[in-house]
């Protein structure tokens, strides 16, 4: 997207803790929105939820990479854990894979095939 209202400072916008939301002032009366986890999952389009203007955030995602997820749910974070969980299984495979893997010199006849 290229048409943004404007383009904010991280510092500039209020921290909203009942709605753990980042806020700043909307000309529609309303004010644009964006969560530390959208921060933390490198989104910087903030939105108004009365309008259609958007606002590029600027900031450090360096700032948000250790953002513990929001307590949405229990569910979500259990499908989380499960999938950490697989993810550990594929790192095994993996490196069964590579244990297993042998390279040897191409044999003179497939490399005249080739050519």
């Amino acid at each position: 997207m290229g048409a943004y209202y404007d383009e904010i400072e991280i510092e500039d916008m209020a921290w909203d803790e009942v709605k753990s939301v980042y806020h700043y002032p909307c000309p529609c009366g309303d004010r644009f929105e964006i969560s530390r986890k959208q921060l933390a999952d490198c989104e910087d389009i903030a939105t108004c939820p009365s309008c259609s203007l958007i606002i590029r955030v600027v900031y450090d995602p360096l700032d948000f990479e250790d953002e513990s997820p929001d307590d949405e749910g229990s569910a979500s974070q259990e499908s989380e854990e499960d999938e950490e969980e697989d993810d550990n299984s594929d790192d095994d495979q993996f490196e069964d894979a590579l244990e297993k893997l042998t390279l040897t010199e191409p044999s003179a006849a497939l490399v005249a095939a080739a050519a």
